[in-house]
């Protein structure tokens, strides 16, 4: 076992505790489902996961001492990051209700691969979660054991499954719902509505934060 077990064991509560915990993941992946299905929702949910591979690796590598050696690079990424959460939602209220008349299968109005890449692109340029990644996963290492990588590795497995017990069930529910909604023309602008201000609302927040 390359990690210790009472580590593991700490890591995997903390992470699920911080997990749900309503936060910017959750409300987006929340948002995907509510507009495009449980398809949707639990492909924003990959997108996310896929993103958090991603940080996993950046912090093991050290990367993320390019935000503290450049600050400006940290506020660059920061915000495009909220400028594409506030286009997103933008781009969502200026066409609600669209494909209202489309096939059964289109009438979610966002598709798995857009959702996937929307969960997967806000995610990566949110250059908060490669400093948390780094700030938190040391903390559960143990560099006497060895194979620091390796435990970088299982550790980032272990966020990446639980990331799809709790926001992936968090998409297909709220897909379960939007669908029941969706059948209704005028709750179907409200979701594209809501959807839109969620976004618009998250992406200001990133760009607030300090």
């Amino acid at each position: 076992m390359p990690l210790d077990s009472h580590l593991l064991m700490a890591f995997a509560v903390t992470t699920l505790v911080a997990m749900i915990t309503p936060g910017p993941d959750m409300l987006f992946v929340l948002g995907c489902g509510m507009r495009g299905g449980p398809r949707a929702g639990l492909l924003a949910t990959a997108g996310v996961a896929t993103s958090e591979a991603v940080h996993v690796a950046v912090a093991a590598a050290g990367l993320v001492a390019l935000f503290a050696a450049v600050p400006a690079a940290f506020t660059v990424v920061r915000v495009l990051g909220a400028a594409y959460l506030i286009y997103l939602g933008v781009q969502m209220i200026r066409h609600r209700g669209s494909g209202l008349d489309d096939a059964p299968e289109r009438a979610g109005g966002m598709s798995g691969r857009r959702a996937y890449l929307n969960g997967l692109v806000t995610n990566l340029l949110n250059p908060k979660m490669v400093t948390f990644t780094l700030a938190f996963l040391p903390q559960f290492i143990d560099p006497g054991l060895g194979h620091v990588w390796l435990q970088f590795a299982v550790l980032g497995a272990v966020l990446i499954a639980l990331e799809f017990v709790v926001d992936g069930l968090v998409g297909v529910l709220a897909g379960r719902i939007g669908g029941w909604l969706r059948r209704r023309r005028a709750a179907h602008r409200r979701i594209d509505t809501a959807t839109g201000g969620l976004f618009i609302g998250l992406g200001v927040r990133l760009a607030a934060e300090r």
